[in-house]
């Protein structure tokens, strides 16, 4: 198995605009490199966002190509604003909230969804 890589995020509500409905915005960072970047209409989908983009952030810095089917799969719970970990075979990633954002990283919750 490979060491993980360690990767940061940006999870947090975005506030309602002339849209009438809430919005999740994601961002995924390498150190100081934005990777990706996007908005969601909810928490789980932003995390499957987030989670998809580093499976190919991962494969892509080891040279192989990944598999669609593995990316799929969606997340099991909320991460609640705190560390996670996936393996994809022998490659793994470890993210973390960001914690130098612009943005307020409050802990999510049901109770900030729409």
């Amino acid at each position: 198995m490979t060491e993980p890589i360690q990767l940061t995020y940006a999870l947090h509500l975005m506030p309602r605009g002339r849209i009438s409905f809430r919005r999740w915005r994601w961002e995924l960072w390498h150190e100081p490199h934005l990777l990706a970047a996007g908005w969601r209409a909810g928490p789980l989908h932003a995390q499957r966002a987030l989670r998809a983009q580093a499976f190919r952030y991962v494969h892509r810095m080891h040279g192989v190509h990944p598999l669609p089917s593995q990316a799929s799969h969606p997340a099991e719970r909320e991460w609640g604003g705190g560390a996670t970990s996936f393996h994809w075979g022998d490659l793994r990633v470890v993210l973390t909230p960001r914690l130098d954002s612009a943005w307020a990283t409050a802990p999510l919750s049901r109770a900030d969804a729409p």
